[in-house]
């Protein structure tokens, strides 16, 4: 039967206070974490606003933080696409006209390749910022570092974080594979997919999705979370946890532990 996890528990402490932030297609959200890994106040959020030029973003982040009304220490930031030691290699979304799955223009397309998205952010917060895949992120939250574990999140699209016994494997970007009837899983699976077809047969579809990667990706343990995992009918499977939307925001403080170097042991809070 599929487990679902409610919250996470960590011991209190003192230490340095996280802004962490989850930069969606459809809105960007943020919040202070303290060093326990609690958020000291309610999240905020923003319309991902488009056209969405690297200038762009990194302003409205910059007014997330201040949205905050507090101070912080550290920033960590998890960005849709495939990002290599903060440096944006792709993303779906923010390249667009008018916002996910509407035409990409091909100016925004050249000023997100190879933007270093952390060295700008760090720049315009000033203060030491990391940025990590928005799934990888969400990840650092909710594993439990025993075997392979895999993450995906049903957002706006579909994202996908790899771990080996706690140590966060290569980006893979399954959004863009190709899942059923010509379209990629990001078509397939994401927010526009659920409100056409319905809950019920959207969530079909998701298993479906599953069932097809479980013998490909044969993971220990598979977790299931973003905006759209609430919306899930049906048993998973034993292996698959369904996780709230918040990990976006609370794997923020994780990122700090050594979880930013590929490879290297999440070391446990």
């Amino acid at each position: 039967m599929t487990r679902y996890r409610r919250g996470v528990t960590t011991p209190a402490g003192h230490g340095p206070r996280t802004l962490t932030v989850d930069c969606g297609g459809t809105g960007l959200k943020a919040t202070v974490l303290d060093a326990a890994g609690e958020p000291v106040h309610e999240r905020v959020r923003l319309r991902t606003p488009y056209p969405c030029p690297p200038d762009v973003l990194v302003n409205t982040v910059v007014s997330l933080a201040r949205n905050t009304g507090e101070d912080f220490d550290r920033v960590s930031v998890g960005f849709p696409g495939m990002v290599r030691l903060g440096v944006v290699y792709a993303t779906p979304h923010y390249v667009t006209e008018a916002g996910p799955f509407t035409r990409p223009r091909p100016d925004l397309v050249r000023q997100w390749s190879g933007y270093d998205i952390q060295a700008a952010l760090e720049g315009a917060l000033g203060r030491p910022t990391r940025v990590l895949n928005d799934a990888e992120i969400a990840g650092l939250a909710v594993i439990e570092s025993k075997g392979f574990e895999v993450v995906l999140t049903l957002g706006t699209g579909l994202g996908c974080a790899l771990f080996d016994d706690g140590r966060l494997l290569p980006k893979v970007e399954l959004s863009q594979a190709p899942f059923r009837k010509g379209q990629t899983y990001d078509q397939q699976l994401g927010h526009h997919s659920r409100k056409k077809l319905g809950n019920r047969r959207w969530s079909r579809r998701v298993t479906r999705a599953i069932n097809g990667l479980r013998p490909v990706l044969y993971w220990d343990q598979l977790y299931v979370g973003g905006g759209g995992a609430k919306h899930l009918h049906g048993d998973l499977g034993p292996d698959v946890t369904i996780v709230g939307n918040k990990y976006g925001l609370l794997g923020g403080i994780r990122l700090w532990n050594d979880a930013g170097s590929r490879g290297r042991r999440i070391e446990e809070i």
